[in-house]
């Protein structure tokens, strides 16, 4: 180790991102001999548990850390997804799904949505998700791993995450760091010691008196932000005028009776003041309304959320209360936030446990000296608030572009203002049906797709290469797309009975959990 390196690495908090802090961390560094990490929780302080749905970059953090996959659906009681469902969110009782893949087969040099955009105006009303392989396998509830040694097969498109029970995931975290050497400390924090000149946190105490001193410290104490805003005064960027859910209701239930009771699929439905979450897991559904105060009452909303569960309720719905946004600064001194210490958007696009992921991947290629040079501070910052920037612009697409006008919450949403970045796509969608990802964001051309066509976006033109094929050639080679999708979606083994392959127990439909 360099002499100024990093002896002690102190996590605050304990939950998803204090385990997924833990285990990343000293997966990746825990060979230093010369390097600690100590993880505090208390017992009597609960966890948010929210981030149940994920999305694929969750697979490579899985993959980081060694962990078997089938181990990880056993002990975390998980499913696959393979996208999400939007109900309700154009008009009533129309959905669509944005799908963890691609959609057809670039052609002529050119994305295959422009072909599609040439077949629509032939006559063909085809919808786009019949060219995903995700969202026809998804339906039949059937689910495949991508095969990156069949390049010409649409298999090799897959796309995939999962939803899982997030306690149980922080139970196999904990599992896997401690025996990497991370030390759990049970305590709760009451005091913090900041060093006189430099204005790092040197310690902190806990309530039974224990010090715990360290050079790094990592706050992943929730909203609170128990070090770095209570003690560091990190600021926080309001967000709550463009995302104004602020509140929501969580309950699990237990399985209806319908036959796609456990597709791969989260569900978000529209709700008159927000949005119900449904996520099915091997035992049981996750359900959730994010709502807007300002709309609806509290005791309305626990009303309408148990009102439109699969079946009976698991427990009494929890409260959630939040603020969308995030720190200005996550990173100051020798703190570093995490998860909901750092900031939180509402969980429509299932980005919670990505930004934990994320954010720790950066805090490993930024890893500082004890020297904490400004340099990579003030990069870590920056590169996390564009993150969380791109998410917000990609949130606002879905409630932006949108047909409701059917609740003072949906005409509200209309007539916010755009910002920047999502009116600049949408305006080149609407007029080129060009599609563009800046700097690398998370949400990938094929999202911003699905969203803006599933949302009754139509581009005034597309890309003039199309016209290069013969339009008879262009419907023909739809139409074997099509095909060949629909018969590959159809081979794929149904989710339960590859779930069942490796171990799962599923709780049979229509059963308690």
């Amino acid at each position: 180790m360099m002499q100024d390196g990093i002896r002690r690495v102190v996590i605050v908090g304990g939950g998803t991102a204090g385990w997924m802090a833990a285990a990343g961390l000293s997966r990746i560094l825990g060979g230093d001999r010369a390097l600690s990490f100590e993880l505090i929780e208390s017992d009597e302080i609960g966890t948010v548990g929210v981030g149940e749905s994920t999305i694929p970059q969750i697979v490579l953090f899985n993959a980081l850390l060694g962990l078997d996959e089938g181990e990880f659906l056993r002990e975390t009681r998980a499913t696959y997804k393979m996208g999400i469902e939007f109900r309700d969110w154009t008009r009533a009782d129309e959905r669509f799904v944005h799908p963890f893949g691609f959609y057809g087969l670039d052609m002529q040099g050119i994305e295959f949505h422009h072909h599609w955009l040439k077949a629509r105006a032939l006559g063909d009303e085809t919808p786009l998700e019949a060219y995903s392989l995700n969202i026809m396998a998804a339906y039949r509830g059937r689910f495949g791993h991508p095969r990156h040694d069949l390049p010409q097969s649409p298999l090799s498109k897959l796309g995939y995450a999962f939803q899982f029970d997030a306690a149980l995931y922080a139970r196999l975290l904990r599992r896997l760091a401690e025996g990497w050497g991370v030390r759990r400390t049970e305590g709760r924090v009451v005091d913090v010691e900041q060093d006189g000149e430099t204005g790092h946190v040197a310690a902190v105490r806990l309530a039974d008196g224990r010090r715990v001193a360290g050079d790094l410290f990592v706050d992943c104490s929730g909203f609170r932000g128990l070090l770095i805003e209570e003690r560091l005064n990190a600021g926080f960027e309001d967000w709550s005028a463009l995302l104004p859910c602020d509140r929501a209701w969580a309950v699990p239930c237990a399985f209806g009776t319908e036959r796609d009771a456990r597709l791969p699929l989260t569900r978000a439905t529209a709700r008159p003041a927000g949005w119900q979450w449904r996520i099915p897991l091997q035992h049981r559904i996750g359900n959730g309304y994010v709502y807007s105060s300002a709309h609806v009452s509290d005791d309305e909303a626990a009303a309408t959320l148990l009102a439109g569960l699969d079946g009976p309720a698991l427990g009494d719905p929890k409260p959630l209360r939040f603020t969308a946004g995030h720190r200005r600064r996550a990173w100051i001194g020798n703190v570093v936030a995490l998860g909901l210490a750092g900031g939180f958007l509402e969980p429509l696009e299932s980005t919670s446990i990505h930004l934990v992921q994320t954010a720790i991947a950066r805090l490993l290629t930024l890893f500082p000296g004890r020297g904490f040079s400004p340099l990579e501070i003030d990069r870590f910052n920056a590169e996390m608030a564009g993150e969380y920037r791109d998410i917000r612009d990609f949130l606002l697409l879905h409630y932006n572009a949108s047909d409701r006008d059917d609740s003072p919450f949906w005409r509200d949403m209309r007539a916010l203002p755009m910002p920047e970045g999502t009116a600049y796509k949408l305006a080149m969608f609407r007029e080129s049906g060009r599609v563009f990802r800046e700097h690398n964001e998370v949400f990938t051309e094929t999202s911003w797709l699905a969203v803006m066509t599933g949302k009754g976006v139509r581009p005034r033109r597309y890309h003039p290469v199309a016209d290069t094929l013969p339009d008879a050639e262009t419907l023909a080679r739809l139409a074997d797309i099509r095909a060949v999708i629909a018969e590959t979606a159809q081979a794929l083994p149904r989710q339960d009975d590859y779930l069942a392959q490796v171990g799962c127990t599923l709780a049979p439909l229509g059963s308690p959990a």
